[in-house]
């Protein structure tokens, strides 16, 4: 009946895949009505804590880019990547995992896209050296930006898992997942400086160019540039709010002796980080909404609103789902898992990949998995430490912000192989996510 029920789940989640973000969460329906009205499995409990904490930072994070704040950013890293052509396979990767950090989501990359081609094609620098890489950075970001839905989801799972005396908190991930990550970036960064043939060698590429209207194709100018786009005080201004609240909410995190405080059932409690992140993210929107100008009917609109929602639907279904299941076989999975987990942690960190790679969410996969290492008592920093391996959906290269590499590059040296799992962006992804896990794993060791 176990081997049932989990190939269940397994079915919903690559029955999922094939509808995106949306699709996954509500089909994880299908899997909960199975599970609950055949299997006669009582239902879990869905993350609400942890959906509440993504929609106050959606919220914000959708409001400033309505207000234009995220343009001034990716004004001053296009303003970067053109003065430093020539190390724009280094800069770039660099530059668009900043940006994920700032704006805690990926798909600030898409404006990049453009910028880094029209950079690498005239400066006769394979644009799949740069560009690959670049698509694996703003995804890796993810993991170690304060205002990601992954990392506010693992911080309100982690919110009361105590492996060493003491919780881990929001600075507890980012003082490891930053570095880690950065690492992993850098050396894949490095790697592609010298993968494929140079321009010159191609073979392929030389042919192609002979074509006049093929050769104005490959090397005509983008129209995306922000350079000659007007920037507005109000913009700045969105930006600073933005900025301020994070740095608040990082020393709230790191002091503790900070927060407010209450007496709850005779002890004193301090205010938890998932509410002070609610309280901030939504107290930024609102001075933001306020004081930049802000048309509220156009945040809905927004890319990162549409985002936001879409990976809380898929956080709800999927996590909801996996829970109910768990929870029901607890027992049986901690006696056969249990030993495995804890002796081999690495075991761990595969199955959070393979998790993310089905289900294309590196917050679905957390909020699928983390809770699961933690019930087999697995060490809460050993959680930490593999975080980046929830950014594992590269392995195939079907998601958006990979699509729209490929797609920005006329050149066509990014690329999908005949083999499908030949593409650009495997081997930076790999070299990415196993150096930042290594890495995570030493800094661990030394943080905690």
């Amino acid at each position: 009946m176990i081997i049932l029920q989990f190939l269940v789940i397994l079915g919903c989640l690559l029955l999922g895949t094939r509808y995106g973000g949306i699709g996954l969460g509500v089909i994880s329906g299908i899997g909960l009505f199975i599970l609950s009205f055949i299997f006669g499995l009582p239902p879990g409990n869905p993350p609400v804590g942890v959906i509440l904490t993504i929609m106050s930072v959606i919220a914000c994070a959708s409001i400033l880019q309505t207000a234009k704040g995220l343009n001034v950013m990716m004004y001053y890293a296009e303003k970067l990547l053109r003065k430093k052509p020539n190390y724009i396979t280094i800069l770039a990767p660099i530059t668009t995992w900043t940006l994920t950090v700032l704006c805690g989501t990926g798909h600030v990359v898409y404006t990049m896209f453009p910028i880094i081609y029209d950079i690498a094609i005239k400066k006769n620098i394979r644009p799949e050296r740069p560009m690959a890489v670049a698509s694996i950075a703003s995804q890796l970001g993810v993991c170690a930006s304060p205002m990601s839905v992954a990392v506010v989801s693992l911080v309100s799972i982690l919110a009361h898992a105590h492996g060493i005396g003491n919780a881990i908190s929001l600075i507890d991930v980012l003082k490891v997942a930053m570095p880690a990550s950065f690492a992993g970036m850098i050396l894949a960064a490095l790697w592609s400086l010298r993968r494929g043939k140079n321009l010159k060698d191609d073979k392929e590429f030389q042919e192609k160019i002979k074509d006049p209207n093929q050769r104005n194709y490959i090397y005509g100018d983008m129209e995306n540039s922000l350079q000659n786009k007007k920037l507005t005080k109000e913009s700045y201004r969105s930006l600073f709010i933005f900025f301020a609240t994070i740095a608040v909410v990082i020393v709230f995190g790191s002091f503790e002796s900070l927060r407010p405080h209450y007496i709850d059932n005779g002890k004193t409690v301090s205010l938890s980080m998932n509410l002070i992140i609610q309280i901030f993210m939504l107290l930024s929107g609102a001075c933001i909404l306020i004081f930049c100008k802000v048309t509220p009917r156009e945040v809905p609109e927004s890319a990162i609103f549409k985002a936001g929602m879409t990976a809380i639907i898929s956080v709800f279904g999927v996590a909801w789902m996996a829970d109910t299941f768990f929870q029901f076989h607890f027992e049986f999975i901690k006696s056969s898992l249990e030993h495995i987990v804890t002796s081999k942690p690495w075991t761990y960190a595969i199955i959070l990949a393979l998790v993310s790679s089905l289900v294309n969410s590196q917050a679905a996969a957390i909020a699928a998995i983390a809770p699961m290492g933690l019930a087999l008592g697995l060490d809460p920093k050993i959680i930490v430490a593999f975080l980046p391996a929830a950014y594992c959906y590269f392995l195939l290269p079907i998601y958006p912000s990979d699509l729209a590499c490929i797609g920005f590059d006329r050149s066509g040296t990014t690329h999908i192989g005949k083999f499908i799992i030949n593409h650009s962006f495997i081997i930076p992804g790999l070299i990415a996510i196993t150096t930042s896990c290594f890495v995570g794993y030493l800094l661990v060791q030394i943080a905690f």
